[in-house]
């Protein structure tokens, strides 16, 4: 097992199949050899999910960063509960901390429940928001990209209703996600990056048929980019884009327009990086699986695709302070 890299992976929501898919993935010969993978779980609750699961491992073989969560002692599988929610934050701020202080060198975090943080009281819209906060970033900075294979689609709005993301797609917050883009697309060994931007509307709005956004928002903020050096291009329809060759990422307005064309091309097999943080972190692009967890048939395939990207990103990203 390699020592170079540490990968911190927090197992997520405690009632899903966020146990299982970390145990495999630290687990994974392939995963093993490029890095050092530390799970960040309740051990007990660890140990639970192994056994149901029929995953035969002492959890002495593997590297554990324990994040005791008492409550979790009689949480079954598959439910929705306030307990969940507390312990999936705990885990992943456990992890976030480790990377701040310099422990581990990049977080992998298996899927969140939303539902259950929030009946937990605890304020969550996704990964990227909430390494923010757990950073002290600025959150109207921090974005979401989507990798699978050579494909990279970062996002400027997240979770929130359409009609909260269409008021947010403004002149200022589309130049700011090329902007994470392209820096993070540098941290990665990529020196000139070539950026494609969606537009919001139907066709890319048709010349101004079928909305002003195009005109009025999004190419005014290429322009912005653009004078700053940025290659950007667009803006184009989200329903044709991604067969453009020749592209090192697509930058898309809303959630759906990046994440059904990722699920379509890349099932279970793409990583939901953060950008715009001082930490390298990402996630899986899949849910939390409540109808299938404690069954021991959960595909780690994204957990592990997530982990071995980072681990060859690590090795070849510049430091911030080199941008």
């Amino acid at each position: 097992m390699s020592s170079t890299l540490k990968i911190a992976i927090p197992v997520g929501d405690p009632a899903g199949i966020g146990p299982e898919i970390a145990l495999k993935a630290a687990l994974d010969p392939a995963v093993r050899a490029a890095c050092d993978p530390m799970v960040v779980c309740d051990p007990a609750l660890l140990e639970r999910h192994a056994r149901s699961c029929g995953i035969e491992v002492d959890l002495s073989q593997i590297s554990v960063l324990a994040c005791p969560q008492p409550e979790t002692a009689s949480l079954g599988f598959g439910v929705v509960s306030p307990v969940s929610g507390r312990a999936s934050i705990a885990f992943c701020a456990a992890a976030v901390r480790a990377a701040m202080a310099g422990d581990i060198d990049a977080v992998v975090a298996a899927p969140q429940n939303e539902t259950s943080i929030a009946q937990a009281g605890i304020p969550f819209d996704g990964h990227p928001s909430f390494v923010a906060r757990q950073t002290g970033t600025d959150e109207n900075g921090v974005y979401m990209m989507l990798c699978f294979g050579d494909t990279r689609i970062a996002h400027c709005t997240l979770h929130c209703s359409v009609r909260e993301a269409i008021a947010l797609i403004t002149r200022d917050n589309v130049a700011r996600t090329i902007r994470a883009t392209d820096t993070a697309l540098k941290r990665l060994g990529i020196a000139s990056a070539k950026i494609a931007v969606s537009g919001l509307n139907p066709h890319a709005g048709e010349g101004g048929l079928f909305g002003q956004e195009e005109i009025e928002i999004i190419k005014p903020a290429m322009d912005t980019v653009a004078a700053e050096g940025l290659n950007v291009s667009g803006p184009f329809g989200a329903d044709t884009m991604f067969h453009m060759p020749g592209f090192d990422a697509f930058v898309v307005m809303l959630h759906d327009q990046g994440h059904i064309a990722t699920k379509l091309m890349a099932q279970n097999a793409a990583a939901a990086l953060t950008i715009g943080t001082p930490i390298l972190f990402a996630s899986v692009a899949h849910g939390t699986g409540h109808d299938i967890a404690g069954k021991g048939i959960a595909n780690p395939a994204a957990m592990i695709e997530a982990v071995l990207r980072l681990s060859k990103a690590k090795r070849t990203m510049r430091p911030i302070a080199a941008e």
